[in-house]
C-alpha cells in the first residue's frame, strides 16, 4: 500500500504523554471528523501532539489497489507506518466509527505500543457484512439501483464521493472480508466506549465491554453521526486521555 497521507499537529507547551492518533469514520477525512469539530484543537491545548490520518480512499490519501489493501488488518499496518514515521514509540488512538474498528487492531499491529484508547460510534457486529458487494460493484460502475436497502445506502454513500467511489467500494469489499469480531483487547489498558445515546449502529457495545473485563462505556447526547461534533465527545476523549 502507498504511504496514506497525515498531518501532524504540535502544541506550543508540550505534556509529557505520547502522540494521539485520531482515525475517521467512513466516507469522511481527519480533517471533517478532528480538525473541524474542534477536536484537534482541544488536544493540543492541553499539550498533546496530534496525528491525523486519512484513511485509504478517504480524504488525500490513495485509492487501494485492491480489497486486500483495504482489510482492517492492512490499514492498521498502514496507520503504524504512521507512527514509525513521526517516531511515536508509544501512542494514545482515538477512533470514531470506522475509525474505531480500525483502532481496535492497532493492539495487535503495534504490540506493546498503545497505551490508551477511546473507541466512538464502535458497530459490536461487522455492518459491512450485510452488503452485497456484486450490487455495490454495479451500482457504482453502472449507475444500478441496488434491491436491497443498506446496500442502497451504502452505494449512496459511495457515489456522492464522485471519483473516489470506486476506491471506497473496495474500502467497504476489504473490510467486508475482514469483519469485526471482538475478542481480548491486547493493549495495556481497556479501552473506554463512547456512544451516542440515539446512535442504532452501537446497540449492544455495552455486552462487548463487560466481555473485556468491565471496560467503561459512555454515553453522550446524539445520533451517531452528530457525536463526533459534539462537545460532549470531545469532553469525554479528553477525560479517558488524561487518567
Amino acid at each position: 500500500m502507498r504511504d496514506l497521507a497525515a498531518r501532524t499537529f504540535t502544541p506550543d507547551s508540550p505534556a509529557d504523554a505520547p502522540p494521539v492518533l485520531l482515525v475517521h469514520g467512513f466516507g469522511s477525512d481527519g480533517r471533517a471528523d478532528w480538525i473541524e469539530t474542534g477536536m484537534v484543537d482541544a488536544l493540543t491545548a492541553v499539550g498533546r501532539s496530534v496525528i491525523v490520518p486519512d484513511l485509504p480512499g478517504h480524504g488525500d490519501s490513495p485509492a487501494p489497489a485492491s480489497a486486500g489493501e483495504a482489510t482492517a488488518p492492512a490499514v492498521a499496518a498502514a496507520l503504524v507506518a504512521i507512527l514509525d514515521r513521526a517516531g511515536a514509540e508509544t501512542f494514545d488512538a482515538v477512533g470514531y466509527s470506522l475509525g474505531a474498528r480500525i483502532a481496535w487492531e492497532l493492539p495487535s499491529a503495534a504490540p506493546g505500543r498503545m497505551e490508551r484508547a477511546v473507541l466512538g460510534g464502535l458497530s459490536p457486529v461487522e455492518p459491512f457484512t450485510a452488503v452485497d458487494i456484486d450490487a455495490l460493484r454495479r451500482a457504482v460502475d453502472e449507475g444500478t439501483e441496488c434491491d436491497d436497502p443498506f446496500t442502497g445506502a451504502i452505494a449512496a454513500m459511495v457515489r456522492a464521493q464522485g471519483d473516489r467511489a470506486a476506491g471506497l467500494a473496495l474500502c467497504v469489499e476489504g473490510l467486508r472480508a475482514t469483519p469485526f469480531e471482538g475478542g481480548p483487547w491486547n493493549a495495556k489498558v481497556l479501552p473506554v466506549f463512547v456512544v451516542g445515546e440515539n446512535d442504532e449502529l452501537t446497540r449492544g457495545i455495552g455486552r462487548l465491554a463487560e466481555e473485556l473485563g468491565e471496560a467503561e462505556l459512555v454515553t453522550v447526547p446524539g445520533a451517531h453521526h452528530e457525536v463526533p461534533g459534539g462537545p460532549h465527545w470531545r469532553v469525554a476523549v479528553l477525560d479517558a486521555l488524561s487518567r
